[in-house]
């Protein structure tokens, strides 16, 4: 048998794809709900770009404007794959949790 690797996905990866399925957003407003700690936000967004989940692209930064330029996400195929596939497991063991304490 091949040796297989899933992809995985941790409840913060969850919650960025949800709210990057529709529209692209920049980091701070994936923290504003506050479902997502504004000190992780970046860290799991770096993790979920390197597994291909979501890709970015940088603002171009204003003439004489300091800082860092804004950076926007957006879910990619893939994750929205990995998402897809979240639910459909969600809604098997919720469905076989539901029906076995029927039982």
């Amino acid at each position: 048998m091949a040796d297989i690797t899933l992809p995985r996905l941790s409840n913060s990866e969850r919650i960025i794809l949800e709210q990057l399925q529709t529209q692209e957003r920049f980091g701070l407003q994936l923290a504003e709900n506050g479902a997502v700690k504004r000190g992780t936000v970046y860290v799991t967004l770096a993790r979920m770009e390197k597994k291909g989940y979501v890709a970015s692209r940088q603002d171009a930064l204003p003439e004489g404007a300091i800082g860092l330029p804004r950076r926007w996400y957006h879910a990619t195929p893939y994750g929205r794959r990995i998402l897809a596939a979240w639910r459909v497991a969600e809604n098997v063991f919720v469905g076989e949790s539901a029906s076995q304490r029927i039982a």
